[in-house]
């Protein structure tokens, strides 16, 4: 017997792709892909044009020149962020937004009359001008997307911004290195194209529509250092968006070791020319696209904290792949595309180079999300601003990191391999973080791998709690099957010797399950988990219960028991009644000898949950168990009517 199962988190056939036609985003999209890929057209032609044109002639060395330009494109991230912030918050961003492409046009025409005249002093004021630019597009370019899309488009928004992004780094930085070393023209040419680019941004962010501004009252504070700190300050007080910036910052510092590196690691242990480097960037930067994504589809079109954790641990696993395979690599001879493929272990580093791409969009693309739905949206702006000043901060220490590393006789390599057991460690942090998550996307794809599962009325589920989760109880798999529908991680209480089970403890303490005992077995503990549950409930979070108490020894539903009436009241948050079919007679149910967990059976069968209507707190018990109960028949005369199929919706 052959199954196909296709696991499809997303439910609906609307695609993110479809933003791409609105002109709430399509605007807004095409006008940052512009900008970051000028940035790079620029910055790429500039370094060129530096290396082999003027550098020996300004009376400073290549390398000195390189690290200035820089310098000088980072400081304005740490001078002027705050600012930045600030302005955003304060004025509409539509019309910002034109001005700072009316600013990018100006700038690039400085850098055109630089290219011409062969100056190298306009030209790095050029570049220290354009980092300004992109200081002060930063926190308007996450701030806008909220304000524009619902909540379920914000991860597939934001995957296409940040998938756009990379491929515009991309495909900006192989522009400058072709349209620069084209003939004594080149970098003329180069600046031509960079006035071009600013233009066509123009006139995309033209139709970007009206964006009011969140703080319009605010006064603008020019000291950098006051306000940077009163950011932080203001970030720290939501631990998730806290958090999610110092996930961040990490992915920065991450990619600043790499691709700072790229350059020498192709031509000492690869041996391969210029060519092969931006080879190497286009796998990494093709791998996040996809990763990036991928999110909308793999998260639901729900902010999916796990993600993150596994995106951290990819990083992680292909960093140190990347590490290990190279160890033993050096190359006497360089050479181009074709010679590099004649070694089979670089098919593998340029696998764990799409990998680790991929594993850095699951990364960054929730951290972005959280960043912007969890933040005050009258201090969105500034947070997004203290965000970027530490990223700026993290390159810098990239920098540091790497220079300290290699004065300890340390080899490429092993700083791979070091940096990958620091970023083992976030991935640590990250799955503690975010245990509960974690643990309900693995039980949603569970679920969607060994049952058949239909869900009938599930938009009764409040994306937020409180509320209180009641269910008839059929097997052991209920608390999965609940946990792999709900928007939300739940709390579930369950019953305290259950609780105590060995191995399976400490995946009951990681999904932060209340353990519950009868007044006769230990009245001090019921009592500790209704505190709890109430404690839960105020915080703004879900409580799952079974009412019945224990497994249904029939399958029918029996009486239930006041402790959910106790909780729902002393917190005051609705009920939510749910109910299971399809699970009865299953090897994790009572089955029709009294016991579980005996014959196997009833894997890839049919399951069926259904939600009904909130209930007020005061909902007498008797009404409770009828209403679930009304729900149980009519998701089994669902299923009935239901076509049979290998999906999971």
């Amino acid at each position: 017997m052959t199954f196909i199962v296709k696991i499809n988190f997303v439910g609906t056939s609307e695609h993110q792709f479809r933003l791409l036609r609105e002109r709430r985003f399509a605007p807004y999209f095409w006008t940052q892909f512009l900008g970051a890929g000028n940035d790079n057209v620029f910055k790429n032609a500039l370094a060129l044009f530096v290396t082999f044109r003027v550098g020996g002639a300004a009376g400073l060395d290549t390398l000195t020149l390189i690290n200035l330009a820089s310098a000088l494109f980072i400081l304005p991230f740490v001078l002027f962020s705050a600012t930045a912030g600030q302005i955003a918050d304060k004025f509409e961003k539509s019309r910002l937004i034109r001005l700072l492409k009316i600013l990018e046009i100006a700038i690039m025409l400085l850098a055109l009359v630089g290219f011409l005249f062969e100056n190298l002093i306009v030209l790095f004021i050029a570049l220290f001008l354009m980092g300004l630019h992109s200081t002060l597009f930063g926190p308007v370019k996450y701030a806008f997307l909220p304000q524009h899309l619902r909540m379920e488009e914000l991860v597939g928004g934001n995957g296409l911004v940040e998938s756009a992004t990379f491929i515009a780094i991309l495909l900006g930085t192989i522009l400058g290195g072709v349209l620069v070393a084209i003939g004594n023209h080149g970098p003329v040419i180069a600046g031509g194209a960079s006035v071009l680019i600013a233009l066509a941004g123009y006139f995309a962010s033209r139709r970007i529509p009206p964006t009011p501004a969140a703080t319009p009252d605010l006064r603008i504070s020019l000291n950098p250092f006051t306000e940077t700190w009163r950011n932080l300050c203001a970030a720290k007080r939501v631990r998730a968006v806290w958090l999610s910036m110092l996930g961040i910052s990490w992915f920065w510092f991450f990619g600043a070791i790499f691709l700072s590196q790229f350059p020498e690691y192709t031509r000492v242990l690869l041996g391969g020319n210029e060519r092969v480097t931006t080879m190497l960037l286009a796998f990494f930067s093709i791998g996040l696209a996809i990763g990036a994504l991928l999110c909308e589809r793999l998260s639901g079109k729900r902010i999916e904290p796990a993600l993150i954790f596994f995106g951290a641990l990819g990083l992680a696993f292909f960093a140190f792949d990347i590490g290990y395979s190279s160890r033993t690599l050096y190359a006497e001879t360089r050479g181009d595309i074709a010679a590099f493929f004649e070694n089979t272990v670089h098919w593998r580093i340029c696998l764990d180079l799409t990998l680790m791409g991929a594993f850095g969009g699951f990364y960054t693309v929730p951290l972005y999300v959280l960043l912007q739905t969890r933040s005050q949206a009258t201090h969105r702006s500034r947070i997004i601003a203290a965000n970027n000043i530490l990223n700026a901060l993290m390159i810098v220490a990239a920098a540091m990191f790497a220079i300290t590393i290699f004065s300890l006789d340390t080899t490429m390599p092993q700083l791979f391999m070091i940096v990958a057991g620091l970023t083992f460690i976030v991935a640590l942090i990250a799955f503690i973080a975010t245990a509960p998550f974690i643990l309900r996307y693995l039980g949603k794809i569970l679920v969607c791998v060994f049952y058949r599962l239909r869900r009938y009325d599930l938009h009764h589920l409040p994306n937020e709690g409180p509320y209180v989760i009641i269910c008839n109880h059929v097997s052991y798999m209920d608390v999965i099957f609940l946990t792999a529908c709900t928007p939300a991680p739940v709390r579930f209480l369950m019953d305290h010797q259950i609780f105590k089970t060995p191995v399976l403890n400490w995946l009951f303490r990681l999904n932060r399950a209340i353990p519950l005992a009868t007044l006769r077995d230990n009245g001090a503990l019921k009592e500790k988990a209704f505190i709890e549950a109430a404690e839960t409930l105020k915080a703004g979070g879900i409580i799952g219960i079974f009412p019945e108490g224990r497994l249904s020894p029939d399958g029918n539903i029996h009486k239930f028991y006041p402790g959910v009436s106790r909780i729902a009241r002393d917190s005051n948050a609705p009920i939510v009644p749910l109910a299971i079919v399809g699970m009865w007679g299953s090897f994790f149910s009572r089955a029709h000898n009294g016991k579980a967990l005996g014959k196997l059976r009833g894997i890839f069968s049919r399951v069926s949950i259904i939600a009904g209507e909130p209930l007020p707190p005061n909902t007498p018990l008797r009404e409770l168990q009828t209403h679930v109960q009304r729900l149980y028949h009519r998701a089994a005369d669902l299923s009935l009517e239901d076509l049979p199929g290998n999906k999971c919706r």
